[in-house]
C-alpha cells in the first residue's frame, strides 16, 4: 500500500491511497470538510465524507503527472516505470504548478521533507 498526503494550497485536504490490490482511494480529511465544504481539489471529486474509489488512478491525479520528455526525465531520475502512476505521482507531484500537491506519506515524516511539511501544515 502506498499513500500520499494531498494539499490544496497550504491546507491538508486528504489522503490518496493505492491498495495492495491495485485499487485507488481518495478520502477528504474531516477537518478539511468542516473548514472548506465548498472547496474541492477538483470539481470531479466534490468535498464529501465518501471515499472515492477506482481501479485506475483518478484522472485529476493523472493530470498532475509529467508527460512527454519531462516524463522520460522523471522516470529515469526516479528509476520508475512510466506505468507506475502512483510512484510517479508520489515522486513528482510534491511541488506542482497549481493549487494541489501530493506528498509521499512514507517520506512525510522524514527529515528530508520537514521544511516542506511545515510550509503545508
Amino acid at each position: 500500500m502506498r499513500e500520499g498526503k494531498v494539499f490544496y494550497k497550504d491546507d491538508f485536504a486528504g489522503i490518496i491511497t493505492e491498495t495492495d490490490d491495485g485499487e485507488y482511494l481518495f478520502e477528504y480529511d474531516k477537518e478539511y470538510i468542516n473548514r472548506f465544504p465548498n472547496q474541492p481539489i477538483t470539481f470531479s471529486m466534490p468535498v464529501s465524507n465518501k471515499i472515492y474509489k477506482d481501479n485506475r488512478l483518478f484522472p485529476f491525479f493523472e493530470g498532475l503527472i509529467p508527460e512527454g520528455w519531462l516524463l522520460d526525465i522523471a522516470s529515469k531520475s526516479w528509476k520508475l516505470n512510466k506505468n507506475d502512476r502512483m510512484g510517479l505521482l508520489l515522486a513528482c507531484c510534491n511541488n506542482c504548478i497549481g493549487a494541489v500537491s501530493v506528498i509521499n506519506q512514507e517520506l512525510a515524516s522524514s527529515q528530508l521533507l520537514d521544511g516542506l511539511n511545515k510550509d503545508h501544515e
